[in-house]
This record gives structure tokens, C-alpha cells and sequence, in this order.
């Protein structure tokens, strides 16, 4: 009765992952219970998702074939486009459909924009092609795109995009807040990611807190809908300093070094897997995001109800 915060499904989103040409599920060895989908998988697995009561999935897609522009991404046949038609043709409007808008998962290189001549990100000839990978996805069904790159302008230009073809429904989730974390080491498993080196130019020092909350600032003046901290659990300070300011609703990447941490000593009988899974998004919670996406979503949307 008294309790201070609240752990619901709705406020729970998924992150799921759809290889192209698979011809069955690929597990992700270090990320226990997560896998590669098929685009027949996807369907039956973000069903049963729904069903428990999640609020939303976060979709990611893994091309066969990668390019220094990462043209699969904005491709209507890439992977990500179609399987965004296949769940908005199972789903329709039952949940929030979400789309990761960044290059990194269809670059050869595994960088989040192209590259110019010295090898260095590009932020502006990135831009252009993530206007048009926004666009790609709003036709293909997404709900909220998740520009997830980091690079300076994204929100603007995607929004600036999505308002010239008629997609002004179409909101923004802005990975505003994104720290070049030793935690990513999984996702990149997850997404086969091409990346050598690391993202350390764009992505944000993790000792800093001033910085993000200008980057948020940014974010919002360019017409996010929502804002997001990733990761969540070393950064439970900042998504409190970003709920604080933030006039739209905060969310909060559980990631997959996070995911996976827990996993393990589960897996090792040192901790208790239930109690542990639930503690952690409540703090996460607590600390003031409004959603989680986590790879828990669906196992604990069926716990909390």
C-alpha cells in the first residue's frame, strides 16, 4: 500500500533482435535466453510479449551483408524494414513498435555513421542517411524510431524528415544520454557488430554528468518525444539528474553486459535470479525512468502480474 515505486509491464520494452537468412533462432552465447530471431520466431516470440503485457519492443536487425554506407538499413527489403512490416501486419496497434535508428548493425565497419577520407566518423553525411533511414522505417510501421548514434543533430534532421513525408505522428525516443560503456561487450555478440576500436568520439565520457545533461538539453530543443540514458544500472545518478529536468518521459537501456552479469551468477546459484531481476528495474525505477527496456520485459511482465 505504502510503497514508493512502481514496477508494471507497460512500463517494460523489449529488445529484440532478427538475423537475416536465419533458418532457425541463433542463441547468443553471452547472453543466456536471447537470441537471433527468424522473422517467423520474431512474430511468434513478440506475440507472446504482447500478451504478458509489455510495453513496447525495440527492434534490431542483422543484414547477411554489410557496406561502408550501411545502405541495408535504409533498403524497404533490408531485414529491419521487412520485419517492422511483419510485426506492425501481426501487431497492428496493440503495442509500441520501436526501431533502432543507427547504421552501426549495417556498417562493415561497425561504426554508428559513415566514415570519411582520415577514417573518422562523418556526423554530417550521417545525418542525411539517417533522415532517410527514419523515413524508411516510419513507412515501415514503427511507432517511435530510436536514433541511437550519438552523432550531433539526429533528432532535428529525423524529425525535420519525418514531418516533410507526413509522418508527424511518428515520435522519437533520443538515445540523448549514451556512455562509451565496457557493458556493450554482449550486444556486440548480439548484433555481430564489425567494430574495431571503439566509439569513444561520440559516444560519452563516463565520468562526465554536466555533459549529459547538455546533450539532453539538445535532444529536447530539437523535438524529442523521449529521451533515454544508456546504460542504466552505473548511471542511476544521471537518469535521476535527467528525470529532474526532462519535461518528457524518460527512458533507461538495461543493457546487455547488465543482462548478462546477472545471468551468470544465477546460472552460479550466487544470487537469486527472480529477486535480483526485479531489484535491479526497480532501482532503475526508483531512480526516476519511466520505462526499461531490458531484455527481461517479458519474464518479468509475467512475474509482476
Amino acid at each position: 500500500m505504502v510503497s514508493e515505486t512502481t514496477l508494471r509491464p507497460r512500463q517494460l520494452i523489449l529488445p529484440m533482435f532478427v538475423g537475416e537468412g536465419l533458418a532457425a533462432p541463433r542463441p547468443i552465447a553471452s547472453m543466456p535466453g536471447v537470441v537471433q530471431h527468424t522473422r517467423d520466431t520474431l512474430r511468434k516470440a513478440a506475440v507472446e510479449a504482447v500478451n504478458a503485457g509489455v510495453g513496447g519492443i525495440m527492434l534490431f536487425g542483422i543484414p547477411e551483408k554489410r557496406d561502408p554506407e550501411g545502405s541495408g538499413a535504409v533498403d524497404e527489403k533490408g531485414i529491419l524494414n521487412v520485419a517492422l512490416r511483419d510485426l506492425r501486419s501481426e501487431l497492428g496497434d496493440s503495442t509500441v513498435l520501436m526501431a533502432d535508428t543507427c547504421l552501426d548493425e549495417f556498417t562493415d565497419h561497425g561504426h554508428c555513421g559513415v566514415l570519411d577520407a582520415d577514417g573518422v566518423v562523418d556526423n554530417d553525411a550521417t545525418l542525411r542517411l539517417y533522415a532517410e533511414m527514419g523515413v524508411a522505417q516510419a513507412e515501415a510501421g514503427a511507432h517511435v524510431l530510436g536514433p541511437s548514434g550519438m552523432m550531433d543533430g539526429q533528432v532535428g534532421v529525423i524529425r525535420r524528415a519525418l514531418d516533410e513525408v507526413g509522418h508527424s505522428e511518428t515520435a522519437i525516443l533520443a538515445y540523448s544520454i549514451k556512455y562509451a560503456s565496457a557493458f556493450y561487450g554482449p550486444f556486440r555478440e548480439a548484433v555481430d557488430s564489425q567494430l574495431k576500436g571503439d566509439r569513444k568520439t561520440y559516444q560519452q565520457d563516463l565520468g562526465n554528468a554536466r555533459e549529459a545533461m547538455r546533450e539532453l538539453e539538445l535532444d529536447l530543443a530539437e523535438g524529442a518525444d523521449m529521451v533515454m540514458v544508456k546504460p542504466a544500472l552505473s548511471y542511476l545518478d544521471i537518469i535521476k539528474a535527467a528525470a529532474d529536468i526532462s519535461p518528457v518521459p524518460v527512458a533507461a537501456y538495461n543493457i546487455s553486459g547488465e543482462y548478462a552479469m546477472v545471468e551468470a551468477a544465477a546460472a552460479n546459484g550466487w544470487i537469486e535470479r527472480e529477486r535480483t531481476v526485479l531489484e535491479v528495474l526497480t532501482s532503475i525505477r526508483r531512480a526516476g525512468a519511466d520505462v526499461i527496456l531490458t531484455y527481461w520485459a517479458a519474464e518479468a511482465a509475467a512475474w509482476l502480474d
